[in-house]
């Protein structure tokens, strides 16, 4: 961390104060306020809380939230209320959002390995927009409480012993069983975002085994039994295939193709392109939100659900395999998909390439991290600690097994500005990998475009000699 950020006092503070402010005083009509209160609110607070106490973390998130709702939210102030204070509105908004941004990388541990962030303005707003979202991350989750908190610290001491018990701890690979292909996949003609694809679905067949803790109630999800996955298929046979991993939150259509990009790899390159769905997403959620579940709520049922993403993702490459014998297959993820991009380079041989884009390593640091500090203590205190949650994830960890294929094959890519996946877990993986990092100077969804990702993926793509 850079010793300017030690100070009594943060004056670009008042710049988030004054847009709350004025938010909130500059009309008095009752149409104005519906719209001033929620970046009013979280403006001001955001920006004396900054001004009192130096944690950032959830300030310079809530700020950014209160600055990107004042810009959505100005033109129908302007409507209801004042045209003038509206565009005031929106500058001090503006601004706020790149105090947001600027203040979240002056704060950020400086990580040596990783080439620093560009301060500038550009990146300021990358960076916010990351703030943003992880922010509505944070605010969504659902932390463990209650008698589901309770629960969790038994089951966690229990999972622990079960897992070493086994040998599973030992050797992750034997937690894991290779799927079958699937015997008949159910093919729907459909069309998203200008793009004519195939839906596919069929059985899922994963089965943790009934012992462990939590397997019951983790079947009983009732839409996560099957699996789901979009498909760009070229008629001439013979053609490499891609796999598409998304990333959290994600797992429809619309979202997908703006992350994947059919027109540059399904139509210019020609490959056949395979979208699974992860676990707990798109029309396998449990919850009224993609994702729901996964990373939040119970921790424990991430090693379920990774368990399951395996399995899944495995059984979707057997397909390929069953029905296009020969197939030169690679693998492309972005976030949560580059982490189970990750685990499949660890568990699944035979792959022509694994592209790992802004990916987690390690999703221990980023749960326990994310915590309220009352649970943390909690948790502690119930023997159920940070370390405790590591071993038992232990065995759906892409850091715990030597990848499958050659490291030449193995690629990554990470924003230096990165809010969400903070530049230290791609570190992790390429060290793992022992592999340089693609870098490139932006956030987590500021990707598409970036020079760097660009190179990094038609590299892995030439490498494999996919090259038309």
């Amino acid at each position: 961390m850079n010793p300017s950020v030690l100070r009594r006092y943060d004056w670009l503070s008042l710049v988030p104060i004054a847009a709350g402010l004025w938010w909130l005083l500059a009309a008095h009509r009752a149409g104005w306020l519906i719209w001033a209160i929620l970046p009013g609110v979280t403006l001001l607070g955001s920006g004396v809380s900054m001004l009192l106490w130096h944690e950032m973390g959830k300030q310079t998130q809530v700020m950014a939230m209160g600055a990107f709702a004042g810009a959505l939210l100005c033109l129908p102030a302007a409507w209801t209320g004042s045209a003038g204070a509206a565009l005031i509105a929106l500058a001090l908004s503006a601004a706020s959002f790149l105090v947001a941004g600027r203040t979240a990388l002056r704060y950020a541990d400086r990580v040596e390995a990783a080439p620093p962030a560009p301060m500038e303005a550009k990146v300021y707003a990358k960076a916010a927009l990351d703030e943003a979202l992880l922010g509505y991350f944070v605010t969504m989750a659902k932390s463990p409480t209650g008698d589901l908190a309770e629960r969790m610290c038994d089951e966690a001491g229990k999972l622990e012993v079960m897992l070493g018990d086994r040998g599973w701890l030992a050797d992750p690979a034997s937690f894991h069983k290779a799927p079958p292909p699937p015997e008949q996949v159910r093919q729907t003609a459909a069309r998203a975002a200008g793009f004519d694809h195939q839906r596919l679905r069929f059985p899922s067949a994963f089965m943790p085994d009934p012992l462990l803790p939590g397997a019951d109630r983790w079947l009983s999800l009732q839409r996560n039994r099957d699996c789901a996955a979009w498909m760009m298929r070229h008629d001439e046979p013979g053609r490499p295939w891609l796999l598409c991993i998304h990333g959290y939150r994600m797992g429809f259509p619309l979202a997908d193709f703006g992350l994947f990009d059919p027109k540059a790899l399904h139509h210019k390159l020609g490959l056949n392109l395979l979208g699974p769905i992860l676990p707990l997403h798109g029309p396998r959620r449990a919850g009224w939100q993609s994702g729901d579940g996964f990373l939040d709520g119970d921790l424990l049922s991430l090693l379920h659900a990774e368990t399951q993403a395996l399995w899944d993702l495995r059984r979707c490459i057997a397909w390929i395999r069953a029905q296009d014998p020969g197939a030169r297959i690679g693998v492309l993820g972005y976030s949560l998909g580059g982490y189970n991009a990750s685990l499949l380079a660890a568990h699944e041989p035979g792959l022509d390439f694994v592209v790992a884009g802004i990916a987690v390593a390690d999703f221990v640091p980023m749960l326990w991290g994310h915590l309220p500090a009352p649970h943390r203590a909690y948790f502690n205190a119930r023997g159920f600690d940070h370390q405790r949650l590591r071993r038992v994830l232990q065995v759906v960890s892409p850091l715990a097994r030597a990848p499958q294929l050659p490291a030449e094959r193995l690629h990554l890519f990470a924003g230096t500005a990165d809010r969400v996946v903070p530049p230290d877990q791609p570190l992790r993986l390429a060290r793992h990998w022992g592999r340089p990092i693609e870098w490139y100077p932006g956030g987590h969804l500021t990707f598409r475009g970036e020079p760097g990702v660009q190179r990094c993926i038609q590299g892995a793509i030439a490498g494999a000699g996919w090259a038309r």
